[in-house]
């Protein structure tokens, strides 16, 4: 069966852009949702090890859409693209969610709104 999943990366939760967010208040809430089959948090993804996370979790050729909660939707795609690659994963399965500078509920609404669930 298809999996759905979501990532949050906070920029190792110092980035000033993520201040105005519960970061686990997000993920609690679009969990209880049920809008995805999973949901992940990682410190950096754009790091070294956050390629490695990326790489065994789309190893799992039954994920059809990756949404990351993140930072520009256009970076998220420059970063990623080698991760992807390396496993065969199709960049147009990639949703980039940009969430920088959001309140909580923003974010979970930005979260929402591009998984397909109006708040």
């Amino acid at each position: 069966m298809a999996k759905k999943g979501l990532i949050m990366c906070v920029c190792q939760g110092t980035c000033p852009s993520f201040k105005k967010m519960e970061i686990f208040e997000v993920l609690s809430r679009v969990r209880k949702e049920k809008l995805f089959d999973f949901v992940s948090l990682h410190p950096q993804l754009c790091a070294e090890d956050g390629d490695q996370y990326l790489r065994l979790l789309l190893a799992n050729k039954e994920i059809e859409k990756l949404y990351v909660a993140a930072c520009d939707p256009l970076m998220q795609q420059k970063m990623f693209r080698d991760s992807f690659d390396a496993v065969g994963f199709d960049k147009s399965k990639h949703e980039a969610i940009d969430i920088r500078n959001m309140t909580t509920d923003e974010a979970v609404s930005a979260i929402k709104e591009r998984a397909g669930k109006k708040s």
